[in-house]
């Protein structure tokens, strides 16, 4: 038999996290479940799961605030949850190293097919779309500029230097990379990168972009007012 997927939840409402926790092992998933952000980074230490879903909202230490101490150590894929659709709790989780969100309450299906859309991202998998190309596929060292991308290797570096990208960062910048100088909507890219079959949040890509672009240049990526994002050839 495969191995589970081991993921990792931090909620503080005891019927919340009973009741995901019961949904997510029917559905194949081994869960460890915790109260609150400190035992939540003990058990990520000792245990290392396969994606990380945590409240925002959780006493000890906050849900951005974990997210931020696993970022630090690990590219594990990380969803925040959050009883608020506040822009403010949206942004600050995604700058903290969240790959997405979902907003409480929300559909035991929903969320599970989100973790599994993440993990397939991880995979390299989940962008893909019959008769379109994989960025990956072909492999070889693309360049623009300063900046070098290996397709094959999955490496980065800018001016020569190595630039360390989670892999939802680097499955954004290969979608860029695979068509410089064409403009990408916000909605092609929630489907290509995010594996969205249905409207999503595009504030997930504004802050991506924002993350990617500290990192390979700010200039690199320009933002075309009204239709999306292109690489700079």
């Amino acid at each position: 038999m495969p191995e589970q997927t081991h993921v990792l939840f931090v909620e503080d409402d005891d019927v919340i996290r009973e009741a995901t926790q019961l949904a997510l092992e029917r559905d194949g998933f081994a869960v460890t479940a915790m109260p609150d952000g400190l035992s939540g980074l003990e058990s990520f230490r000792a245990r290392r799961p396969d994606i990380a879903l945590l409240d925002v909202m959780v006493p000890g230490l906050d849900g951005v605030s974990l997210c931020r101490r696993i970022r630090d150590e690990s590219n594990v894929p990380v969803i925040m949850l959050s009883a608020r659709a506040d822009s403010i709790d949206v942004v600050l989780g995604l700058e903290a190293g969240a790959d997405d969100y979902v907003t409480k309450p929300f559909d035991g299906a929903v969320l599970v097919a989100r973790i599994r859309a993440v993990l397939r991202r991880f995979g390299h998998a989940g962008g893909v779309r019959a008769n379109e190309p994989d960025p990956v596929a072909e492999g070889g060292v693309l360049t623009f500029g300063e900046l070098e991308v290996d397709t094959g290797g999955m490496e980065v570096r800018r001016s020569g230097r190595p630039v360390s990208l989670t892999p939802t960062e680097m499955r954004l910048l290969l979608e860029f990379s695979a068509v410089p100088g064409t403009v990408l909507s916000r909605d092609k890219l929630l489907e290509r990168v995010w594996d969205y079959g249905w409207g999503g949040d595009t504030r997930v890509v504004d802050v991506h972009v924002q993350r990617l672009r500290t990192k390979i240049g700010q200039d690199r990526i320009e933002t075309v007012r009204g239709f999306g994002y292109k690489l700079k050839a």
